[in-house]
């Protein structure tokens, strides 16, 4: 835990740009995790869960939209930790290119989201 710490200090006084990524991976993954529980939806019974190019979209129960409340999370949280972890062994250039690649991920996981609940 303490080289978390001494990196993250490093991060904050040398690679702004960085501290910049992790804080907006924080806020979009906040806004995820709010909008996925606001549309989770526990009273029906069947919502679209998934999209087949043969079968076209998938039915499934409430319970297997909690995996958009998961991914935000995992992008939030163990995505940030991950990336000053990166920044510790790799350098500045290796996590600014995993920050950026997870905040496509989270774009992409909106899109998914909404696509999904357009059709549910």
């Amino acid at each position: 835990m303490k080289t978390f710490k001494e990196d993250f200090i490093k991060v904050y006084h040398s690679e702004r740009g960085i501290l910049v990524l992790m804080i907006f991976n924080l806020l979009s993954s906040i806004a995820l995790l709010v909008f996925s529980l606001i549309h989770l939806n526990p009273n029906s019974s069947v919502v679209k869960i998934g999209y087949g190019d043969i079968g076209g979209y998938h039915d499934g129960t409430w319970v297997d939209m909690l995996t958009f409340p998961l991914l935000a999370v995992i992008f939030g949280a163990f995505h940030s930790l991950l990336a000053l972890r990166i920044f510790h062994k790799r350098g500045g250039g290796m996590a600014k290119f995993f920050l950026i690649t997870t905040t496509a991920l989270i774009a992409s996981t909106f899109l998914v989201l909404l696509r999904l609940l357009g059709e549910g």
